[in-house]
């Protein structure tokens, strides 16, 4: 299993579920653990006695690595579709849960791992300088969805997106707090207890009220997904299975396995 999600346990508020990333060695986002992660996600906002989620990493030092570099590099086109479809899809259904979703960013994220955590009303990020969230696609000659950046402008403003898009930025903790792309830091050992506790400041507001002024932040970037879901599906489609596009994604594979040899 990729997922350890735990509901309503007594060392926690009740009616929140408390889902533990475990995709060694670094929660990489690959088909299968996207998939098992929205269906996860799902059940849980089928559950009317679930108010909350939390995310959080099993793995030491890491939130999420990102995207699996596996599930984009020498597949058909069928796969790559697979694949983009539970991207966009992981992205849509936590952004417009009606849950509480809280980030307890317990290492590294960037990349796709940032692109989880800006899904979530609240972020809380370990402070520890080695650790990094961010962008930082177009150093590897990749770019971002346009729906990644309407999501992070409504959170960092335009001209912080701008930098880190363009550059391909990783904050370390201190400097993205001070951006806005976390909202909170605690010692490392204190992560999840804070995320618990920060849960129930969201739960003393009805949730009626709560989700009428989430949906009304949050609809214009939705509306823009969906309108353009298909169009971002064929430009990823299109990029993805370019010789060059390969070629750079087999060169940084190679560059890896030299790494872990």
């Amino acid at each position: 299993m990729a997922l350890r999600a735990t509901l309503k346990n007594k060392s926690i508020l009740s009616g929140v579920a408390v889902m533990h990333m475990q995709n060694p060695p670094v929660n990489s986002l690959s088909l299968g653990f996207l998939t098992e992660f929205c269906i996860a996600v799902e059940k849980l906002e089928m559950d009317k006695s679930c108010r909350g989620l939390i995310i959080t990493s099993s793995q030491p030092k890491v939130f999420s690595a990102g995207l699996d570099i596996m599930d984009m590099y020498g597949k058909n086109l069928e796969h790559y579709k697979a694949f983009w479809k539970a991207v966009q899809e992981m992205w849509l259904k936590l952004y417009t849960s009606n849950m509480v979703t809280i980030a307890a960013i317990n290492g590294s994220s960037p990349a796709g791992g940032c692109l989880m955590s800006l899904t979530c009303d609240y972020r809380i990020m370990a402070d520890n300088p080695r650790y990094s969230i961010g962008f930082n696609e177009t150093q590897f000659s990749i770019g971002v969805p346009v729906w990644c950046k309407e999501a992070m402008t409504t959170i960092v403003g335009h001209r912080n997106t701008e930098l880190t898009l363009q550059l391909g930025l990783l904050y370390n903790p201190s400097d993205a707090l001070k951006i806005g792309l976390v909202d909170q830091l605690v010692p490392e050992d204190q992560v999840l207890a804070t995320a618990t506790q920060t849960m129930a400041k969201w739960l003393a507001i009805p949730d009626h009220a709560r989700r009428i002024a989430k949906s009304m932040m949050r609809k214009p970037t939705i509306d823009k997904l969906m309108s353009i879901r298909e169009a971002d599906m064929q430009q990823y489609i299109s990029f993805i299975s370019k010789d060059s596009t390969q070629k750079m994604l087999g060169t940084y594979l190679e560059m890896l396995k030299k790494k872990k040899g």
